[in-house]
């Protein structure tokens, strides 16, 4: 059996801007907490709603890989070299900071509010140059779905950094089973994105994540679903 992090939903760090809504699974900005700092390379889980017509303004990043999924409505990515790209769901965008990146994010819909999730990941190379990809994706429901991973492939998109990436959309009552592709040094962290699903006797619903690691002789997880359920999984080294 593995070592297992519970994080419950209300236990989430908060930043309520009025044109900003954030919970924050990790330490970020305002909200810290010694004891959830990171899991492994996972650096920050950020469920952002975005109020219609508004947005972030030209900011920096440097020496981290950080990975956008919109959930609901469309986001205009605007970097420091004037590209421009559209975000929405099926989408997924990756940026290398790296050596250092200025972008701003905007809200395209001035009706409409805009959800995404923001994974931030520690790269395992420092000052490399900067870089944007934007993938596609198809949801299969009862599938793992990849979004990333170490491979280069031509359909997924990588990182600076051993990381898997998947998306989950379960059916009521199915099940999954997981291959941990390197148990002896990485760790399992789910985020469910809606619905509810059980793993290891542990049932987790909206906003849960968590994080499963020392697997020992365990070499796949098993996902169930308590009903129609929405989640992603990454795979990522636990030292950094």
């Amino acid at each position: 059996m593995s070592t297992q992090i519970i994080h419950r939903s209300e236990s989430r760090g908060t930043t309520n801007q009025g044109w900003l809504h954030s919970r924050h699974t990790f330490s970020f900005g305002d909200y810290y907490n010694p004891d959830r700092l990171h899991f492994g390379a996972l650096r920050v889980i950020n469920d952002d709603m975005l109020a219609p017509g508004r947005g972030f303004g030209s900011h920096p990043h440097s020496n981290m890989e950080i990975v956008t999924i919109p959930l609901d409505g469309e986001l205009n990515h605007k970097d420091h070299n004037e590209v421009e790209t559209t975000l929405k769901p099926g989408s997924v965008q990756v940026i290398s900071a790296g050596k250092g990146i200025f972008h701003n994010l905007q809200n395209k819909n001035k009706n409409r509010t805009a959800r995404y999730l923001q994974l931030w990941f520690m790269p395992k190379i420092q000052g490399v140059t900067t870089r944007f990809e934007l993938r596609e994706f198809n949801s299969v429901e009862n599938e793992l779905v990849p979004l990333i991973t170490p491979d280069l492939h031509e359909k997924i998109l990588w990182l600076f950094q051993d990381v898997w990436l998947y998306h989950a959309l379960l059916s009521d009552k199915e099940s999954l089973n997981y291959s941990i592709h390197q148990p002896d040094r990485n760790g399992i962290y789910i985020y469910v994105i809606e619905g509810s699903i059980s793993i290891d006797e542990n049932i987790l619903h909206a906003g849960d994540g968590a994080g499963f690691y020392d697997f020992s002789n365990q070499k796949e997880i098993v996902f169930n679903a308590v009903d129609k359920c929405r989640f992603l999984l990454t795979e990522v080294p636990m030292k950094v």
